[in-house]
C-alpha cells in the first residue's frame, strides 16, 4: 500500500477540479491518503472532492511514500519545503499558467497515478540554498528550490549588497536587490532579469543583479559549492529576503549566508519527458506569433 500526501492551492476553486480525478485514482489502488489539514478544509467546505477516509496532518508533520502538489510552480515549491529534508519525492500536478515543475496536466492525473504503481517513472535530485542569518537558519524557510532574493522595501532608493565569496570580497551591488539561484530558479525571477537558463543538476550557482546602478554588472555563475556572505545596507534600515517568493522583513546590517543544502529535493518525472523539449515549449521557442 503506497501512502501519498496531498498539497494544494486553497485560492483558486477554478483550478482544483482534477483532485477528484486524483482521489478517486488513489482509492482504486488502495492507496492511503494523507491531506494537509487547510487543503482538507478547503476540499470539504467547497464540495470539491470526497474527502471521506483521507487522514489529515499539518505542518510537516507526516511521512507519505509520495507528495502531490495539486497547483502550479508556487504550490510545488511550498510542497518542497514542508517535504524539507524528509527526501519524499514530488509529484507535480499543474494546474497553473507555466508550468515548469509542475509537468503533470490536469487530464493526465491517472496516467500519471498508474505510471507511479507501474515504477514508470524517474526521481530527479534537484539542489536547494540554504539560508542562514548571522549563523542561525531563518525558521520556517530555510531552504530555497528556486531562489532567494534580497530586495529593497518602502523606499525608491537602491540597497548596497556587500558580496563575498569563500571569504574573498567580489563587489558591492548598488541595485534594487540581487537574486540567488539554483540551476532550478534560473527560469523564474533570475530570467526575469536578464539571466541565463542554466540546466538542472549543473552544480551552480547563480547571481543576478536586480536593476543595478551600474550598466557594468553582470550576472555571475559559481560552483554550488561556494559559500557566498551577504550584508546589506539600506535607507529604510530594513530589506525584504524572500525564499521561494515567501518574504520576510530583516533589519540592515544582517549578513545572510548562503550555501548549498545538506539534501535534496526530488522531483518525480514521468517517462518520456525531455526537459529541452519542455523548455523549447514553454519559451515558445521557433514558434510563429505572428
Amino acid at each position: 500500500m503506497l501512502k501519498f500526501a496531498l498539497f494544494g492551492n486553497v485560492y483558486q476553486q477554478h483550478k482544483s477540479s482534477a483532485v477528484r480525478l486524483l482521489m478517486d485514482c488513489l482509492r482504486r489502488h488502495g492507496a492511503q491518503i494523507l491531506i494537509d489539514e487547510e487543503y482538507y478544509n478547503f476540499l470539504r467546505d467547497s464540495e470539491l472532492a470526497d474527502v471521506g477516509g483521507a487522514e489529515t496532518f499539518s505542518g510537516s508533520d507526516f511521512m507519505a511514500d509520495f507528495a502531490v502538489s495539486m497547483g502550479g510552480d508556487g504550490t510545488l515549491l511550498r510542497t518542497a519545503s514542508r517535504v524539507g529534508s524528509k527526501q519524499t519525492p514530488i509529484v507535480g500536478v499543474n494546474m497553473g499558467r507555466l508550468g515548469f515543475l509542475a509537468d503533470v496536466s490536469a487530464a493526465d492525473v491517472e496516467d500519471a497515478v498508474d505510471a507511479l504503481y507501474r515504477d514508470d517513472f524517474s526521481v530527479e535530485d534537484r539542489s536547494l540554498i540554504h539560508v542562514e542569518t548571522n549563523g542561525e537558519p531563518i525558521e520556517g524557510c530555510e531552504c530555497a528550490l528556486n531562489d532567494v532574493a534580497i530586495l529593497k522595501r518602502d523606499s525608491a532608493s537602491m540597497i548596497s549588497i556587500r558580496a563575498t565569496i569563500n571569504g574573498e570580497y567580489l563587489t558591492t551591488y548598488q541595485a534594487d536587490g540581487l537574486i540567488v539561484s539554483t540551476p532550478t530558479g534560473s527560469t523564474a525571477y533570475s530570467l526575469s532579469n536578464g539571466g541565463p537558463i542554466i540546466v538542472p543538476r549543473t552544480g551552480v550557482i547563480l547571481m543576478t543583479a536586480v536593476a543595478p546602478h551600474s550598466l557594468n554588472v553582470r550576472p555571475i555563475v559559481l560552483p554550488d559549492t561556494a559559500q557566498i556572505e551577504l550584508t546589506v545596507s539600506s535607507r529604510s534600515h530594513t530589506f525584504l529576503v524572500a525564499i521561494d517568493g515567501r518574504s520576510g522583513k530583516l533589519p540592515e546590517g544582517t549578513t545572510l549566508r548562503l550555501t548549498r543544502a545538506p539534501y535534496v529535493a526530488k522531483i518525480v518525472k514521468r517517462s518520456g519527458t525531455r526537459y529541452f523539449a519542455t523548455l523549447r515549449e514553454k519559451m515558445m521557442w521557433g514558434a510563429d506569433v505572428r
